[in-house]
């Protein structure tokens, strides 16, 4: 099923916490940038800011974060539908009202072991990841979506990071992507007449 993994589109929330499996938050003055390890995907929180009246809609949607006490509450509204804008790998699509608010917040490094463990358990691996031993904390991501053009009503999720040993690799999405198992070459280009 395409979806922007695949189509080389924009994560934006919910999607992208369905596939990122790596990520980096930079504190600024005024904002927090998110790097995502997969396909350069890049967000922009602006902190201790409103959306703006005439908000016009956007891949990632516009984020505006605060802190409360030690955590990072993030609330996008605006995400542009795009043809391959979805929720989830399931294809579940969303509208132009979608509202995401995320709750990012530390916690000890044996609460998010287990949460990574229930996962192996449920899911099974997604790749070899090793937590570094020496850093005493995780990072959970408390999700809250809604969309009344979807569903009936609001959904949670809880995804949890580790910090783990290894250098940051990036992943980049090819252009004119070939999905081989369905939908065959219909995104390969073809010339009129053989270049040699």
């Amino acid at each position: 099923m395409p979806d922007p993994s695949n189509q080389c589109g924009a994560y934006s929330p919910p999607f992208l916490f369905a596939m990122q499996q790596g990520m980096q938050l930079i504190q600024r003055k005024d904002d927090i940038v998110i790097l995502y390890t997969q396909n350069a995907q890049v967000r922009h929180v602006r902190l201790n800011a409103t959306h703006p009246r005439a908000l016009e809609p956007r891949a990632m949607g516009d984020s505006i974060g605060h802190y409360e006490g030690d955590t990072l509450v993030v609330d996008t509204v605006g995400v542009k539908v795009a043809p391959y804008t979805v929720v989830d790998r399931f294809g579940t699509p969303q509208s132009e009202a979608m509202h995401v608010v995320e709750r990012y917040r530390l916690i000890d490094a044996k609460e998010a072991q287990a949460a990574l463990d229930r996962h192996l358990t449920i899911v099974g691996t997604t790749g070899p990841m090793v937590a570094d031993p020496d850093y005493g904390k995780g990072l959970r991501v408390e999700v809250v979506v809604e969309d009344p053009n979807v569903f009936t009503g609001p959904w949670s999720a809880n995804v949890t990071y580790r910090r783990v040993i290894r250098g940051y690799n990036e992943g980049v999405c090819a252009e004119n992507n070939v999905d081989m198992f369905h939908l065959g070459d219909t995104h390969v280009p073809m010339a009129d007449r053989p270049d040699f």
